[in-house]
């Protein structure tokens, strides 16, 4: 689907209760083009990725981040169309807890790493990296400066606010990536999931407060209970009018707010999943 001069977009067959409508992926540029978030490693989905350069030069895929259903088809539509991988860096880390795209893409292999700032230029667009950590360690999102647009992968969702799950995903680090984007002036935003949004700013600002809400009810529900309550007893109340398919992944965001409390000296962990307010 054409977005605009510059953006089309090409959806990867993996609906999911976690992605959606499927990963989306972008193909930019004009005469020569880059592709953003080359998504899950599907033939189909390569095949509609191939059709969408249309015999342009590929100068660069990039991806986002390392989730499954973001990078694996990167090696793949490098060898097709003899493009570099350039982008996010590499991470594989085992995680014992339920994530928002499976695990880690432990096959991806960039051929240079971007960092903060850093941009790669095509014929009549030029893309800047934007580092946003929190949804993952290693996450970018992209600007298309000529379009003042931002490709944001799962930091920003068009649908949902994004898991931070850990030991990865860090809340300190995702909520400081939120004001870099509030700080920021792009019209538009194109993330991995869901639609196009077009009025970012007010987007960005309430997930933040969001997040703060959530925090709050963690704070009250500690309270309630002076001895210590889990997380397991924390998410049905908290997460009530979510599907209950979601309640492992919102755990992890659970547990992620609370070390952040824990390191601001607000809460502590007492044994397994049971956490309290800190005493003054």
């Amino acid at each position: 689907m054409r977005l605009s001069p510059l953006v089309s977009r090409v959806l990867a067959p993996n609906p999911s209760p976690f992605t959606y409508t499927g990963t989306q992926s972008y193909v930019v540029g004009g005469g020569d083009v880059a592709v953003i978030d080359p998504g899950p490693a599907d033939d189909a989905h390569m095949d509609a990725l191939i059709a969408a350069v249309g015999g342009r030069k590929v100068r660069a895929i990039m991806c986002t981040h390392t989730h499954r259903d973001h990078s694996p088809a990167a090696g793949l539509l490098a060898e097709k169309v003899r493009a570099p991988i350039i982008g996010c860096a590499p991470l594989t880390l085992e995680d014992d807890g339920p994530r928002a795209d499976a695990a880690f893409d432990a096959e991806y292999r960039p051929d240079e790493l971007m960092s903060d700032t850093a941009a790669i230029s095509g014929d009549g667009w030029t893309i800047e990296a934007v580092a946003t950590p929190g949804h993952t360690s290693n996450h970018l999102c992209f600007a298309l400066r000529e379009e003042q647009a931002l490709f944001t992968g799962d930091h920003v969702m068009g649908w949902s606010t994004s898991i931070v799950s850990p030991p990865d995903g860090d809340m300190a680090d995702y909520m400081r990536s939120m004001q870099k984007l509030m700080e920021r002036d792009d019209r538009i935003y194109f993330p991995a999931h869901g639609e196009a949004v077009e009025t970012p700013q007010r987007l960005v600002r309430g997930m933040m407060g969001h997040r703060k809400h959530r925090e709050g009810q963690i704070l009250r529900h500690l309270e309630m209970h002076e001895g210590g309550v889990s997380i397991a007893a924390i998410v049905p109340e908290m997460y009530k009018g979510v599907d209950k398919r979601l309640h492992p992944a919102a755990a992890r965001s659970v547990l992620a707010h609370l070390l952040d409390l824990g390191q601001r000296g607000l809460a502590e962990h007492i044994s397994d999943d049971i956490w309290r307010v800190s005493n003054p």
